[in-house]
């Protein structure tokens, strides 16, 4: 149960930070954030980042084998990098309709499920 409350909490960060990382650049786009100052833009940002950290960090404490979770340090920056691209890929294309996957996508992807095969061997 606890990898699946870690793996849930990561995509719920990850969905997070993807918004506070990009997400300035959308509201840009439909001319909402045209004015703001860059602090105000980083403030916008740093408070969707806060609910990315209050995911992120019981995710890392409850799937951390030290804590009782199933999975090693590296297992779990893994995890959290593979999550991390597909989550990307999912906004990116939704929020960005112009930005479309590619072969050379879909290789990377495939090279990442290898990652994952060999970093729990």
């Amino acid at each position: 149960m606890n990898a699946l409350y870690t793996i849930l909490l990561l995509i719920s960060s990850n969905i997070f930070m993807t918004l506070a990382w990009y997400g300035h650049l959308k509201l840009q786009q439909t001319g909402i954030s045209n004015n703001w100052p860059l602090f105000g833009v980083i403030l916008f940002s740093w408070l969707i980042a806060f609910a990315e950290y209050c995911c992120q960090v019981p995710a890392n404490r409850i799937g951390f084998e030290g804590n009782g979770g199933p999975f090693s340090l590296m297992q779990l920056k893994v995890i959290q990098e593979v999550i991390s691209l597909i989550v990307f890929t999912v906004i990116a294309t939704v929020m960005f309709q112009g930005q479309a996957l590619h072969w050379n996508h879909v290789v990377a992807f495939l090279c990442l499920i290898l990652a994952v095969y060999f970093v729990f061997l």
